[in-house]
């Protein structure tokens, strides 16, 4: 039998902190890129290069650019890279744990702000990308229909939506109110202050949903 040093045992936490360490300078230097750059001029070696790993550890990690793009918009939208669902997060948690409806409401809504605060610029950026990055921006607004719908919901199964809701259509009209265009319109077109935005938010949730004055 051979005899010599005995081979370290595979570190598979050492690893897995490795990975997320790369994966977090990947996605640092993406930002980075785009916003200098522009998404056109923003490749898979620029961000490698700036990250300080190889390109094919970017795509390995992400398949492509598109994949990466998206994946800094998960990140954005979350404000972390915890692994958790929106619906799991601590905010939305509060939100559905509340029993008042109107307090609801206003949770809700400085939830949506802050996801739009966090999410805006990168939101202008990628919607005067072209239609390369289109299939980014259209999952995250399908995501954003199903989380939305899933709010409505909750509000129905306890009660705080009228008898004769028509819960689909009141998921539309919660959608069309807290998209990110209307966000962007109202601050940086208009000048509002984010406090504004959220006080006009709840108000125009609490007469789309509860019939509210």
């Amino acid at each position: 039998m051979p005899s010599g040093t005995p081979r370290r045992p595979y570190d598979s936490g050492r690893r897995k902190q490795a990975a997320r360490r790369n994966r977090a300078a990947v996605l640092q230097a993406c930002r980075e890129l785009l916003f200098r750059d522009g998404y056109q001029a923003t490749t898979i070696r620029a961000v490698a290069e700036r990250a300080g790993v190889s390109p094919e550890t970017v795509y390995k990690a992400f398949g492509g650019k598109p994949g990466l793009v998206k994946a800094l918009w998960d990140l954005t939208l979350a404000g972390d890279d915890e692994p958790l669902t929106m619906a799991e997060r601590p905010q939305l948690q509060e939100v559905f744990e509340t029993r008042d409806a109107r307090a609801k409401l206003r949770l809700y809504a400085a939830f949506v702000r802050g996801v739009h605060e966090r999410l805006a610029a990168l939101f202008t950026l990628l919607a005067q990308a072209g239609p390369e990055v289109g299939r980014v921006l259209a999952l995250g607004e399908e995501e954003r229909v199903t989380g939305v719908t899933a709010f409505v919901t909750h509000l129905a199964d306890t009660g705080a939506l009228p008898a004769d809701a028509d819960t689909a259509r009141l998921a539309d009209s919660c959608w069309a109110l807290t998209g990110p265009h209307l966000f962007t319109q109202l601050t940086a077109g208009r000048g509002w202050p984010a406090d504004a935005y959220e006080d006009w938010l709840t108000g125009m949730l609490a007469s789309a949903l509860l019939g509210a004055d």
